[in-house]
This record gives C-alpha cells, sequence and structure tokens, in this order.
C-alpha cells in the first residue's frame, strides 16, 4: 500500500485522480484550507499551504511515497513544499500546464528541453500573493515554481505539463458554454487574426495519466496532452453537433479573444510520455462526448 498526499484536488480532475488513488488501495492524504471536504476513506489535514509553518504543523511527522501538488502556482508557494517535503517523500509531482510554454512559438509540436527549469530565473519578490498578478503571470508563476523544485539538490520532482482541459459535467470554467451561447443568440465568436491551434486532453486522461505517473520512477518535466491539436473552430463544430447552431467567427487585432483562441501555437509533444509507457487517446476518440458531457450538465441545472 502506497501512502499518497494530495496538496488540493477538491474539483475537476484532482478528485477524480483521489477517486484512483483510493480504488487502487492506496493510503491518500489530502491537505487543503478546510473550504472543501475530501470524500470518504481519506486522512484530512487543514493547512495553509502558503504558511510553511501551518504546513510543519498539519503534516507532524509524516511521511510519503509521493506527494501530487495540485495547487502550486508561484514560485514562492513551490519554495515552501520544497522545504517542507525535502526528506519526507520519495517523488513531489507538481501539476503544472501547457502555459510554461508562452514565449516558445512554434509550429512543431513542443518539447519538454524547450523549457528547462535549470535556466529559468527565479523571482521570489514579486507580488505573487496578489490574484490579478498571479492570474496575468499564470504561465510564469508555473516556471518558477519547476525552476525553484530543479534547483533543489537531491529532490525528486515532478512536472505534468498538463494540455488545456476539457470534458466533465462538472466542468467550471465556462469556456465550453461561452460557445454554445454565442452559436446559439448569432454571436460573433473573436479569435486572433492568423488562429492558431493548441493542445487538449480529456478530464479522464489527465487524471488516468496523473495517477499513472504517481507509479512511476521518472523525473523532471513530461508533456500530457493527447494526440491531435484542436482549433477553435473545430470546438464550435462539435459544440454545434451537440446543442446546434453555427458559429460566426470575427478576426480580431486588439482586444480579449474568445477562450481556446490563440494567437500564437500551444502545441506539445507528448513523445516522452510514450516512451515512459504511457499511451495518449486522440481528440476526436473524445472531443463530442466532452462538450455534450459539460452542456448536458448546464442543460440539467437550468
Amino acid at each position: 500500500m502506497r501512502s499518497i498526499c494530495v496538496i488540493g484536488g477538491s474539483r475537476y480532475f484532482g478528485k477524480r485522480l483521489i477517486s484512483r488513488l483510493l480504488a487502487a488501495g492506496d493510503r491518500v492524504t489530502v491537505v487543503n484550507r478546510g473550504s472543501s471536504a475530501p470524500p470518504d476513506g481519506v486522512l484530512h489535514l487543514v493547512a495553509d499551504r502558503n504558511d510553511e509553518s501551518s504546513l510543519r504543523n498539519a503534516l507532524g511527522d509524516r511521511t510519503f511515497d509521493v506527494v501530487v501538488d495540485q495547487v502550486c502556482y508561484t514560485p514562492r508557494q513551490a519554495d515552501i513544499a520544497r522545504r517542507v517535503f525535502d526528506g519526507r517523500t520519495g517523488r513531489y509531482v507538481l501539476t503544472s500546464t501547457v502555459e510554461v510554454y508562452e514565449y516558445e512559438d512554434s509550429d512543431a509540436p513542443v518539447r519538454e528541453d524547450a523549457v528547462d527549469p535549470h535556466t529559468v530565473a527565479v523571482d521570489l519578490d514579486a507580488p505573487w500573493d496578489d490574484p490579478d498578478h498571479r492570474e496575468a503571470h499564470y504561465g510564469e508563476g508555473k516556471r518558477q515554481a519547476e525552476a525553484v523544485l530543479a534547483a533543489a539538490p537531491g529532490f525528486p520532482w515532478v512536472s505534468v505539463r498538463t494540455a488545456h482541459v476539457l470534458g466533465g459535467a462538472d466542468d467550471f470554467t465556462g469556456r465550453v458554454e461561452h460557445y454554445a451561447t454565442r452559436m446559439r443568440e448569432g454571436r460573433a465568436i473573436r479569435v486572433p487574426v492568423g488562429n492558431r491551434p493548441a493542445t487538449y486532453i480529456h478530464v479522464e486522461e489527465i487524471a488516468d495519466f496523473l495517477f499513472w505517473t504517481a507509479g512511476q520512477e521518472f523525473t523532471g518535466p513530461v508533456n500530457a496532452n493527447s494526440r491531435g491539436p484542436l482549433v477553435t473552430a473545430e470546438i464550435c463544430e462539435a459544440v454545434g453537433r451537440v446543442s446546434g447552431g453555427r458559429a460566426e467567427f470575427a478576426a480580431v487585432e486588439v482586444g480579449a479573444y474568445s477562450p481556446f483562441s490563440f494567437a500564437r501555437s500551444y502545441g506539445m509533444d507528448n513523445a516522452r510520455a510514450a516512451r515512459l509507457g504511457f499511451s495518449f487517446s486522440h481528440t476526436s476518440d473524445w472531443l463530442e462526448r466532452a462538450v455534450a458531457e459539460t452542456l448536458g450538465a448546464l442543460e440539467d441545472g437550468k
């Protein structure tokens, strides 16, 4: 029986990961601020992960085979976690993001070595506690969080660079709903001039991948994405097949775009994960189902 600690994990693919761990017979500890109750069968520790003393006191002398950190967004949070968990976990798995590649504009899918955390500058004094700063620098915060873990001598870290996630009745982002509403009302969907593709993954598949990663021994960054990048029009076509309507697009040079519309490519190469033994699906296997899951839940809630 493995001992697994999950930091966060109260919603979306985090709660699916916890369900998989419990089903596998793992001993699961969940650490959060106490605002969400974890499922039955886990040990619940209440702590503020931004407060080193609070986190240490909650953990006591506990050790873990694996820690999966679902809610680390800044280098400051990573710095606290590194100090607290150093020597008390066999592996530390950070849920990272495709946004770490925000400066790597390439038509070819990017590999993990395009962003080497050992070369990323870290600024612990930036206003990371300011929610507006954190949101505006989401990719940078994740990139620097990876760098903090990479710089720790002998710290066994993994960063799962997660593609944009779709699917699930509990999709809280409102992004698919945005498309459906505009298509239903005949309003234009705003996309950048030269709209570019991005990589995606189904909510169940990223939970599968995190569960699989917890049982492996590799370290360092790894891309997690389904095969088959998508552009905005392909997602809208799936929305139309599920809920009706036709997408009208307005190409804009300035201002806000609709979700999942990008002026630069966010394509990732998942060959490393494949070499390590994980086989990803193709987006065509699940895209329409993902849209139906989300829109069906919205309709049921009306």
